[in-house]
């Protein structure tokens, strides 16, 4: 495996063609192990993946404590490669309740000095709202990360999860380096306006949910008993017959795998990784054997033929179930 690197939009931000999602290391997935979450971030880095990313609602700010005490602990020469993506803006309640989302300019640089201070650095490489808040326009936060920017406090301005119009808005205000959004075999949504218009404008996307949390990893098996604290006990794609439904999906693109002679996982990121130079895949692995799995997809090479047997087992919409239960769909703009 050797490690390539992809250039995030017209801001010139170079990152690894992997980057490694950490929040399953503290939270909505069910328990993780400590030592192992930060011997997988110590074991991305000696990969050469450069780019982690987390939000400052991830345990309540858990994940970047682990993230800051992990990188404390690395190698200077692999610590200084790092670069953070941190997602902020999602209220929490004690018991880990949702209450919303907060936007406004005084609370952008409040989240901002209480992420510096848990990660232990001086700078945040990407900064984002998590979802809009629908009671402050985006140029007011996009306006407000830009202070940041210009104070030292933040390197590039990142988007999370919006619609093209937002998207727009918010590059008129200032320069936005990519877009964070699911983007998956089975999740596509964006093909339609959304990649359209970040590749009109420069701006690149990060992908998370490459694997759908598990779901077309090939490891996920119908009998699998979901903790009360994992997300996906509540995700409709997990549920009852679209479950069934969802993992034929992934057998059909195992034996497309196996022809290959790589893993269900790898074949699912490879795919994204062809999707073009301006995307950058999220692996949300928390153990160190699945970031080594994930890994591998850098060498897997689809060609068309390839490509059309997938496009085959696994075409556009048809997954069953929304990526998220209805309460948290209506948080979306895509």
């Amino acid at each position: 495996m050797t490690m390539r690197t992809r250039t995030l939009g017209t801001t010139g931000l170079q990152v690894s063609a992997l980057g490694l999602g950490c929040m399953g290391m503290s939270a909505l997935y069910g328990e993780a192990d400590r030592a192992e979450s930060i011997a997988t971030l110590h074991a991305a880095l000696e990969a050469g993946v450069t780019l982690l990313d987390t939000g400052d609602f991830y345990g309540m700010g858990h994940n970047e404590m682990l993230i800051g005490e992990a990188l404390r602990a690395a190698p200077a020469a692999r610590r200084e490669q790092a670069l953070v993506s941190v997602k902020f803006g999602a209220l929490r309640g004690p018991d880990g309740s949702w209450l919303g989302y907060d936007g406004r300019p005084a609370a952008v640089k409040n989240f901002a000095a209480h992420s510096l201070q848990r990660l232990g650095v001086d700078h945040i490489d990407v900064y984002r709202i998590a979802r809009l808040d629908p009671d402050v326009p985006i140029e007011e936060t996009v306006g407000a990360i830009a202070e940041l920017v210009e104070a030292g406090y933040v390197r590039h301005i990142g988007l999370s999860e919006v619609g093209a119009d937002t998207i727009r808005r918010a590059a008129a205000t200032a320069p936005i380096s990519d877009l964070q959004i699911e983007y998956s075999l089975i999740s596509r949504g964006i093909e339609n306006e959304i990649l359209p218009t970040t590749r009109e404008l420069g701006i690149g996307i990060t992908a998370y949910g490459v694997l759908s949390r598990g779901l077309i990893s090939g490891h996920f098996t119908a009998d699998r008993q979901l903790g009360a604290g994992d997300f996906r006990a509540m995700s409709p794609r997990f549920q009852g017959d679209n479950l069934r439904h969802n993992l034929n999906l992934v057998e059909a693109l195992r034996k497309i795998a196996e022809q290959k002679g790589v893993s269900v996982a790898q074949t699912a990121i490879a795919w994204v990784l062809s999707r073009g130079e301006d995307i950058v895949p999220l692996v949300g692995a928390r153990r160190r054997d699945r970031l080594t799995e994930a890994l591998g997809a850098l060498d897997v090479t689809l060609d068309s033929s390839d490509l059309a047997a997938i496009e085959e087992a696994v075409p556009p919409g048809a997954a069953a179930g929304d990526r998220y239960p209805a309460a948290q769909m209506a948080h979306l703009e895509s």
